[in-house]
């Protein structure tokens, strides 16, 4: 039998894993159905809750709907010509599924969507701006610039250059700093470690925990289940629009079912995966010492 997450916060027991855990979820997804046009069905009746300043991630094929679950949150399905059908989401309480996305990002909601979609023609600098309209205030903005440049130093030593002139791996950080920018509460990533290298991809991985760390919610979507289950707390497993899996993600990632669908020939290889953790480890590492060194 698969791993279950219960659709409500509080009090939750797992009998089939042996573990009882009390949380409160600060986003709920209840019932959600999506539809592009009038034909295409992108999610069908999909119940996902974040628990407090965690991690979640969803993992899933290409079409099984994540993309679409982020564009759900964010607000941004009608850009796509999608449209919520039924069901409802809720952040700290608040409806925010039929708000604009401007307003989604006032209440603390921002995603960074797939394929890192910076400013090309913008210098890194100019990038950061631009997400930092987003803030509160004067005194947010300058917060959450100190916080972008402790997370990613490179940022500043490139910060006068074309942001298309980045690695793939630094448009990937400038991305996830031009959303920090605005001071988010939960943070929305779709496929940060697409078409990036090992290394990069274990660095990233140790970028979202520490920006877990630092207090904010995230939701991952990613194909990469390796990574994806290594930093989250929670998972949920999307097949053709619905919820096929969910649970703790320790529990998800020693399960058959998704060693069999996701660790395996749609994850990396072992040594990848290897690589990445050492990766991660050496980042963290570095990063603690040169704190301690300050």
């Amino acid at each position: 039998m698969a791993p279950t997450m219960g659709a409500r916060g509080g009090d939750r027991g797992d009998s089939e894993l042996g573990v009882e855990t009390e949380w409160t979820a600060v986003l709920i997804v209840k019932g959600l159905s999506v539809r592009y046009g009038r034909s295409v069905r992108a999610l069908e009746d999909v119940d996902v809750e974040l628990p407090d300043d965690a991690v979640l991630a969803v993992l899933g094929g290409n079409g099984a709907g994540k993309s679409t679950l982020l564009r759900a949150i964010s607000g941004t399905l009608k850009l796509h010509r999608g449209a919520v059908t039924a069901g409802e989401i809720t952040f700290e309480g608040e409806r925010i599924d039929r708000l604009d996305p401007a307003l989604v990002v006032r209440r603390g909601v921002v995603a960074v969507p797939e394929g890192r979609q910076v400013f090309a023609r913008m210098t890194v600098e100019e990038n950061l701006r631009a997400g930092g309209l987003g803030a509160r205030d004067a005194r947010a903005r300058t917060a959450a610039r100190e916080r972008v440049r402790e997370l990613f130093p490179v940022l500043a030593e490139r910060a006068s250059q074309r942001a298309g002139l980045l690695s793939g791996g630094e448009q990937q950080m400038l991305a996830i700093g031009r959303a920090l920018m605005s001071g988010p509460k939960l943070l929305l990533l779709d496929e940060p470690s697409l078409g990036l290298a090992p290394q990069m991809v274990g660095r990233i991985g140790a970028i979202i925990k520490e920006i877990h760390d630092q207090g904010t919610a995230v939701v991952v979507v990613e194909q990469n289940a390796t990574m994806a289950l290594r930093v989250a707390q929670h998972a949920v497993a999307l097949e053709v629009g619905r919820v096929a899996l969910s649970g703790p993600a320790g529990a998800l990632a020693e399960s058959d079912e998704v060693q069999r669908l996701y660790l395996g020939g749609h994850a990396e290889s072992e040594e990848q995966a290897a690589a990445e953790a050492r990766a991660a480890e050496a980042h963290a590492v570095g990063r603690r010492l040169a704190r301690w060194g300050s």
